[in-house]
């Protein structure tokens, strides 16, 4: 593979100019295998959002390495399933007739892929998941027979992760019954996963059940990703959401607007401590200091069961440009030195409970989680 950071390959965009505020009856899809001819991955391009609607026709892995990494898809369930497929399309139509090659070649794309971004777990679990599909396949299967059986095989991980989007969502629209009033940071609706998303699933729920909830959207510094991302997915919605600087939501939280927090993770320890978007730390500590609950929305492929706590969680440190330079305008004087976590850890005190498809962890705690994740 040509290095991942000096060599990005171009990315083919089918571009089509559909502005934000336009409502659409029939659902974008984030994530889409297109069968026609040997078959190729598209995804929706989340970095021109939410001006233009645009796709990504992924032919090569490189080009699913460099979308994942580019953020053009991201949120952890969405990255996982774009891995998934990626290993299909890793492996190609002009795969060796050989069984070792073949599996060679898996190895190498299963690696390539995985070091695309260090901190979603989704990502990881996909891949391993991916690897235990091929070792069980029988060595009597023909090079294009594994790759029938591997495509299904992501086709399953989409389905289940659209099941439980829609089963987190239930579970959690319970907790908002009393609310009128909610707060969201970063995106995780559809455009996160396969289509309902996390935290924003218990809002379409919610909504679904005729509670329909007025939600506090931070824009999510430094990439935008509320503002771009999620603000426009209410509004497709027609759900009622205010959007606001990352550092209003004190203020909010003290005008008694919000009744609860709700947020995704990208990967949460065994302890219930949770990886989110840089700034989830700061909410939960401002929610704790209000009263409010604050809930973790994330599927159980979300956890790690293999580190104990958060202190063990790799922080993505991305580009200092995108500080100083977010979307191509310089903000900052040249020279100046930046720090750029992409994520940030809640330790699981302050977590009022975890939103899985499976029912709510709370309290949250080692042996909660381990009793919800392992009956």
């Amino acid at each position: 593979f040509p290095c991942p950071v000096k060599q990005q390959p171009q990315c083919r965009l089918a571009a089509c100019a559909t502005k934000s505020n336009t409502m659409n009856s029939k659902p974008i899809l984030s994530i889409e295998w297109i069968s026609s001819g040997q078959g190729h991955l598209r995804l929706l391009d989340q970095t021109t959002l939410p001006t233009t609607i645009s796709y990504v026709d992924c032919h090569q892995v490189e080009t699913v390495w460099e979308a994942i990494r580019a953020l053009r898809v991201r949120g952890a369930p969405a990255i996982g399933i774009a891995a998934a497929y990626g290993i299909v399309v890793g492996l190609g139509s002009g795969i060796e007739a050989n069984r070792d090659k073949t599996v060679r070649r898996l190895e190498e794309v299963k690696d390539y892929l995985a070091s695309s971004r260090p901190t979603a777990v989704n990502l990881f679990w996909a891949l391993d998941r991916m690897k235990a599909k091929w070792v069980s396949l029988s060595p009597e299967l023909t090079p294009s027979q594994v790759r029938e059986e591997l495509l299904a095989e992501a086709v399953r991980i989409h389905d289940e992760d659209r099941a439980m989007c829609h089963s987190i969502g239930r579970h959690g629209a319970e907790l908002l019954r009393s609310a009128r009033g909610v707060l969201t940071h970063c995106n995780t609706g559809g455009l996160a996963t396969s289509e309902y998303g996390t935290a924003l699933s218990v809002f379409f729920t919610a909504q679904d059940q005729g509670n329909l909830l007025h939600v506090y959207v931070d824009e999510t510094r430094p990439l935008l990703q509320g503002a771009r991302l999620t603000a426009w997915e209410l509004m497709q919605r027609n759900i009622p959401a205010t959007l606001i600087c990352d550092s209003m939501a004190a203020q909010v939280m003290r005008e008694g607007r919000v009744q609860a927090v709700v947020v995704g993770a990208d990967r949460i320890a065994a302890n219930g401590d949770a990886a989110n978007k840089i700034g989830t730390y700061g909410l939960a500590i401002l929610a704790k200091h209000h009263s409010i609950p604050f809930y973790v929305a994330a599927p159980s492929n979300t956890f790690d069961l293999s580190i104990e706590n958060g202190s063990a969680i790799t922080i993505e440190q991305r580009d200092s440009k995108e500080v100083t330079e977010a979307f191509g305008k310089r903000t900052a004087p040249e020279g100046v030195d930046v720090y750029n976590p992409a994520f940030d850890v809640t330790p699981a005190e302050l977590i009022s409970g975890i939103i899985t498809e499976r029912g709510v962890i709370r309290p949250v705690n080692r042996e909660a989680v381990l009793a919800l994740l392992k009956h």
